[in-house]
């Protein structure tokens, strides 16, 4: 009875979102009252996907009920313990941010059509749960399909700004490159399986030639990983995530380059087992050029956005980081490492849901207020905005993986699963492995001065411009919708000796190894052996509890004894422009990583009467994408002078058109006689 209940609250799951969808797509010229029914039916749908991921994880996997008969097989739903936790990731943010867009949705009210925002979310969210819920290869391709061009339309929303249109169609173009490679991959494993379905791809893991899952593998490496944000195809991500809403940006950031994952993980262990060790090499080597350019570009960035874009390649390269240490271990047979790698991998994907989720909604909040992305045009918001910092804030502690936040505990597990690489057998993985520990250790610091930096740019000193000088608190839902997911970030920290076990379920369901009671002892966390290392996040966040309390009493000042005087400035009124901004922060370490970056800089001054005295000085360092430079603009340059030569063939002769027919039929007679 409760397994038949289940079924019928995912049927309901999908009708909901689909219902909704259509309902917003027809209505949608009502404006804005449209778009709160589309983000209220979003969010009981939130709910509902909540309760089923919930029930999978703990319980058994179920399918939906309904079955549809194709050429490719029969295309089903279905639901275990890998897809439900991605389902619950999604579920979780996409309630947030249904909440946060009531209110926010009030800044294009008038400007831009509000209803039809309401409609793509709906069809975003269901083609969220389709993806993860697909049982065959070809509705996998689909559905896959349909996110990537939803998506596409959600950062086209805004397309008179100027940009918009370049970054949707940058994205639109790298996304289709990837399924294309991705469907080459799905077709080469059917074409030797003789089945689209998964459960037969899966069933046949081990029996297709090692040359065609190496082919495969690397198609869906490079597919998936086009999507995921992987360094060299990211480019996409810091245009793409700008230019949507900063509702749809989290959505994006937070769960949508997640998908990729969530095949990868599905891919390499389930379809094309057993895994070589140099599977794993390669996705840890694409993992530690990932964190470290993702978190050295987000440096230099004075776009709020792009830097937490920039933080999401990173972010994704430490998920690689995670999994290839799991494809390693799993190569040489040792299981249980790779269960805490791959433990540790999907913690640290839930953690960036919800952080990088957080911050991309707090970023939407102050663009709301100030009207520009520009870091160095803010400063000061502290005051104005005393919510939306304090959870900007935890974001920011969660992201640099501070403790007992969830970020540092999953970036702990890492680090642990990483220097057991001591049980590997050969040397030289061993020493490869060794430098991922270092990288990912230089990331994380780096990653520390990213935090500082934004926080510091963005809401402390006083404004720069007007706009920060006269901003203004966020509505209630877009700082409830923020709170939720802030209290998540301190919750998935402090209690993550319960949670833990959960997670364990789905990489027991994937790896066939339950490490759960090894791992957690009571309170602490102790990976593999007691004696190893021990963390306990409940009294770390007891202790920082009781710290924080007692700075507060020492440091307050008696009744009677506190005294108000100005900030001593040797004589010359403090303005903002004694301030330091985000580029003077970050200089430092433009300087020492300045064979990557390749800065430009161009200093411009404003003459008086003399010529010996300057009115102005104005300093500008202008920074690139060494990929996007050194790759794709030849690329595109390429492809942009064959095309001007094709266009002869466009003589607008109806003529020429049907001779070109003519010789298209003979050349296909002649081929295929």
């Amino acid at each position: 009875m409760i397994q038949t209940n289940f079924d019928v609250l995912f049927q309901s799951l999908i009708c909901i979102l689909f219902s909704g969808a259509l309902v917003a797509v027809l209505l949608h010229k009502l404006g804005r009252p449209i778009a709160w029914i589309s983000f209220a039916i979003a969010f009981i749908g939130s709910l509902l996907g909540i309760l089923l991921s919930i029930d999978v994880i703990l319980n058994d996997p179920i399918t939906l009920g309904w079955s549809l008969g194709t050429f490719f097989g029969e295309w089903t739903l279905y639901l275990d313990q890998l897809s439900a936790f991605f389902l619950f990731m999604v579920c979780l943010v996409m309630a947030s941010v249904s909440v946060y867009s009531f209110g926010y949705v009030g800044e294009y009210e008038g400007k831009y059509d509000t209803g039809l925002m309401g409609a793509l979310l709906n069809l975003f969210f269901l083609s969220l749960v389709l993806v993860v819920s697909s049982n065959n290869a070809i509705l996998f391709l689909i559905s896959w399909e349909s996110m990537s061009l939803v998506s596409f339309l959600l950062v086209m929303y805004e397309g008179r700004k100027e940009g918009v249109t370049n970054a949707g169609y940058l994205y639109l173009t790298m996304t289709h490159i990837g399924t294309a490679v991705m469907t080459a991959a799905f077709l080469l494993m059917a074409y030797y399986v003789g089945s689209y379905s998964f459960d037969d791809i899966s069933a046949a893991s081990g029996s297709l030639p090692s040359s065609v899952s190496s082919a495969a593998f690397l198609f869906l490496f490079i597919g998936l990983g086009t999507k995921a944000g992987m360094v060299p195809l990211h480019v996409w991500l810091p245009a793409a995530h700008p230019a949507a809403p900063s509702n749809i940006s989290a959505l994006m950031s937070g769960v949508m380059v997640k998908m990729a994952l969530f095949m990868m993980v599905r891919s390499f262990f389930e379809f094309l087992g057993p895994v070589p060790s140099w599977w794993g090499l390669l996705v840890l080597l694409m993992g530690c050029i990932s964190a470290l350019l993702g978190v050295l570009y987000a440096l230099k960035e004075t776009d709020i956005k792009s830097t937490l874009a920039y933080s999401t390649v990173e972010n994704m390269g430490i998920m690689f980081i995670g999994l290839g240490t799991a494809m390693v271990f799993q190569s040489y047979g040792l299981t249980s490492l790779s269960a805490l790698a791959l433990l540790a991998t999907l913690f640290h994907a839930l953690n960036h849901a919800i952080f990088k989720s957080l911050l991309f909604l707090g970023a939407g909040s102050v663009v709301h207020a100030t009207h520009t992305r520009n870091m160095e045009s803010m400063g000061g918001l502290a005051k104005p905005m005393p919510r939306t910092s304090v959870l900007m804030f935890v974001g920011l502690l969660s992201m640099a993986a501070i403790p007992p936040l969830g970020g540092f505990v999953s970036e702990w597990l890492l680090f642990q699963s990483l220097l057991q690489t001591t049980a590997v057998p050969d040397i030289l993985v061993k020493m490869l492995m060794s430098v991922s520990i270092a990288i990912l250790a230089l990331t994380g610091a780096l990653a520390v001065a990213m935090a500082v930096r934004l926080f510091g740019t963005t809401f402390l000193a006083r404004p720069r411009t007007e706009q920060a000088k006269n901003a203004v608190e966020s509505p209630k839902t877009m700082l409830w919708g923020m709170s939720f997911l802030a209290a998540l970030c301190i919750l998935l920290g402090v209690l993550s000796s319960w949670i833990i076990p959960y997670i364990d379920n789905v990489t027991e369901s994937v790896l066939g190894v339950s490490i759960g009671s090894s791992v957690v002892d009571g309170l602490s966390i102790s990976p593999e052996s007691n004696d190893f290392a021990t963390m306990a996040p409940l009294l770390i966040a007891l202790l920082a509890l009781i710290g924080i309390v007692m700075a507060w009493v020492l440091g307050h000042p008696k009744s009677g004894t506190e005294r108000t005087s100005g900030t001593w400035d040797c004589g010359t009124p403090l303005s903002s422009r004694n301030e330091y901004t985000g580029t003077a922060l970050s200089n430092p370490i433009v300087r020492v990583f300045g064979n990557i970056y390749r800065p430009q800089s161009e200093i411009r001054t404003e003459s008086t009467s003399s010529p010996y005295i300057r009115k102005r000085l104005f300093y500008e360092v202008h920074f690139g994408d060494v990929f996007e430079r050194r790759i794709y603009h030849p690329i595109t340059i390429l492809f942009t002078g064959i095309a001007k030569r094709m266009t002869v063939i466009q003589a607008g002769s109806i003529q020429a058109y049907l001779g070109y027919i003519f010789m298209m039929l003979v050349l296909l007679l002649v081929v295929f006689r």
